[in-house]
């Protein structure tokens, strides 16, 4: 019963997580042009790095980062269907200063 998981051709199960997590982002957020997901592949492991503007880290965190665990919770159960591991890291974006 040990058999690969086999995904359907141009089925990209990186590029379903992070498309997955910037809809659940821009619902939550005020700024949804903002909201950016990069993702860093590193063998068996892939970090979904999540951009927002500073205004709204508060809300992709949530009360006591139970929204940014639940988000966690969900990459974690992918995960073991596809048995490659996310991780999600939430960065506020990054604006320039004028010299």
């Amino acid at each position: 019963m040990n058999q690969a998981t086999q995904f359907p051709a141009g089925d990209n199960p990186v590029k379903n997580m992070t498309d997955l997590v910037a809809e659940i982002a821009r619902a939550l957020v005020d700024d949804q042009d903002s909201v950016s997901v990069e993702a860093i592949e590193d063998g068996e492991c892939t970090a979904i790095r999540l951009r927002v503007a500073a205004s709204d880290v508060g809300k992709v965190i949530g009360k006591q980062g139970r929204t940014a665990r639940s988000m966690r919770t969900i990459l974690s159960a992918a995960s073991m269907k596809l048995k490659h591991r996310f991780s999600l890291d939430i960065v506020e974006e990054d604006h320039p200063t004028a010299p």
